[in-house]
């Protein structure tokens, strides 16, 4: 017959201490049934327990993850931060990098826009990475082939009116409104069109592709903020916090 209470086997089983401390490979069949049903009807008049298991569950796997993609920045860090074609703005000297994964067809990214801009403007200390990022059909492509173009032809400045006005572009994207957007910005369109399907912007893209598979980014927007790999749209105040804490942790 039976003789130990349900919460002492519980103890056993949900303490942090040895595996051997209960072995149910040891129980016959009516004591793993005896076992289960007080296990049971211990959950059933304390279900905060589960509670507890889980959230302690999701904490490892944050934490977990968190590592995994401390690991995945610093190992891409020069592609993430120096690639050598990227559009930067912001503060180019800034003392900490917001590199971000967009596409023009995302409305996050969109949404997340006067965020980055407010981030930009309440901390002058920020340099910011745009990384053509088209996954969302044919219209993000022709619009990311179209940036990357008219910063090759025409150099920062015009990338970042382009970029702009793609941004707010919600129209159908072809040749011919991608034409009217250059010439409305004072562009040279036959140039940019002619170099939309060039080695290099389908290099470029390839590349910032590459890279986000390597990070195991499949969405937009992405950020990586100097370390930190944060997969979403995120506001303003969230980021200049973020920002706070990463030069907290660089003194």
């Amino acid at each position: 017959m039976l003789r130990f209470a349900a919460p002492a086997l519980l103890g056993l089983t949900l303490a942090s201490g040895p595996a051997s401390a209960l072995d149910l490979d040891a129980m016959s069949a009516e004591e793993k049934a005896a076992f289960g049903a007080q296990v049971r009807a211990y959950l059933m008049e304390n279900p905060e327990v589960i509670l507890e298991a889980v959230e302690v569950l999701e904490q490892k796997q944050a934490e977990a993850q968190a590592q995994a993609d401390l690991e995945l920045v610093a190992s891409n860090a020069d592609a993430l931060f120096d690639d050598g074609y990227s559009w930067v703005g912001g503060n180019p000297d800034g003392d900490i990098t917001l590199v971000e994964f967009m596409d023009y067809r995302c409305g996050y990214c969109r949404k997340a826009v006067p965020e980055v801009a407010k981030l930009l403007e309440e901390d002058g200390n920020i340099r910011l990475i745009i990384k053509e990022f088209p996954i969302l059909g044919e219209a993000s492509v022709l619009s990311s082939r179209f940036a990357v173009a008219t910063k090759i032809v025409a150099g920062d400045d015009a990338y970042k009116q382009a970029h702009d006005a793609l941004i707010e572009f919600g129209g159908d994207v072809t040749e011919v409104t991608l034409r009217r957007i250059a010439d409305g910005l004072g562009l040279d369109s036959d140039a940019i069109l002619s170099e939309m399907n060039s080695d290099e912007v389908t290099r470029q893209i390839a590349e910032n592709r590459a890279l986000a598979q390597r990070l195991q980014i499949s969405g937009t927007p992405t950020f990586v903020f100097e370390t930190e790999l944060l997969r979403g749209y995120l506001p303003a105040e969230q980021l200049l916090h973020i920002a706070d804490s990463l030069r907290d942790g660089k003194s």
